[in-house]
């Protein structure tokens, strides 16, 4: 990449983390009265709007047509159950337990995979690769919604008790989501940088040839620094994940590291350098938040096992 480029993206990945970190004080505040999470699910549903239409252009350069008309509200609504699904999206005092919201978001899953298999149905034609068609749409919805659903449990975590019964609320505010955030960027960011300065040995050559073990390494170092400040320094959280911050550090940071190779996967597939073009020298929304998906998951693991 020119020197030009790298200062665009440094300028667009600027502008995007003070967005989002606007959006996060005012969620953490409850700015203007709302309810925790509602300052940040507009993001969300960009993010799933976006996301649909890059894979689903993606996944079109493979001769396979998906219905982006069903797609679109199908990534959207997981999320959406999540939040609605959790007491704390209306009340910051609720102790509804955490595997509440992710069943709501599972079952809204369920229904977009039974809505994908309806719309092959009512239109069979031999020649449509119906099956085809209804395998990658479920990975679409699975890619993108259940992800996002994970990123708000994590926003409206209580952790008094895993269980039905909670006993008073115990939540932990912005801090779980805040930690994901920062720790698989942070890893990204370390990557980035040591993989430009000082890469030499290639870590996928054929799927990614940019990333290095190098960069994998800072990836890691970048990750358990970030979960250490996050965690142990701010002094925010009222306990911490399972394992604590190293575990937390490590796990996430790998799972990230996972998730930006899988997206790798998409694009190659596809003959494509970014998932799109929205974010400019970022290349597209996916390119944003591909680490983010796989990481959300373990993240939200850890934080519910908290102690």
């Amino acid at each position: 990449m020119s020197g030009a480029g790298k200062a665009s993206r440094i300028v667009v990945a600027g502008v995007v983390g003070a967005l989002f970190a606007a959006l996060a004080w005012a969620d953490a505040a409850g700015f203007a009265g709302a309810a925790p999470a509602w300052w940040l699910l507009p993001l969300v549903i960009v993010i799933a709007v976006g996301g649909v239409d890059e894979l689903v252009r993606l996944v079109g350069a493979r001769d396979l047509i998906l219905p982006t008309w069903l797609l679109r509200p199908a990534a959207v609504a997981i999320p959406l159950a999540a939040a609605c699904g959790a007491e704390a999206f209306s009340a910051a005092t609720s102790t509804a337990a955490p595997p509440v919201a992710i069943g709501w978001a599972a079952a809204a899953f369920t229904v977009a995979v039974l809505l994908c298999f309806a719309v092959e149905v009512a239109g069979y034609r031999p020649e449509a690769r119906a099956v085809e068609r209804i395998a990658a749409s479920t990975l679409v919805v699975a890619y993108l919604g259940l992800p996002l659903a994970f990123m708000v449990g994590l926003r409206l975590l209580c952790v008094e008790n895993p269980g039905p019964e909670q006993t008073g609320p115990g939540h932990l505010g912005i801090v779980p989501l805040l930690s994901l955030v920062a720790v698989v960027k942070g890893g990204d960011v370390a990557a980035y940088v040591v993989g430009s300065l000082a890469g030499r040995h290639r870590m996928a050559p054929t799927l990614s040839p940019g990333k290095t073990w190098e960069g994998a390494a800072a990836s890691v170092a970048g990750s358990l620094a970030a979960a250490w400040l996050v965690i142990e320094q701010s002094g925010a959280a009222a306990a911490r994940p399972w394992g604590g911050w190293a575990a937390f550090g490590l796990a996430v940071g790998l799972a990230g590291m996972l998730g930006d190779l899988a997206e790798s996967l998409f694009k190659r597939e596809a003959g494509n350098k970014d998932s799109g073009r929205s974010l400019g020298a970022l290349g597209g929304v996916l390119d944003l938040v591909d680490s983010l998906l796989f990481a959300s998951p373990v993240a939200w693991l850890l934080w519910a096992a908290a102690r």
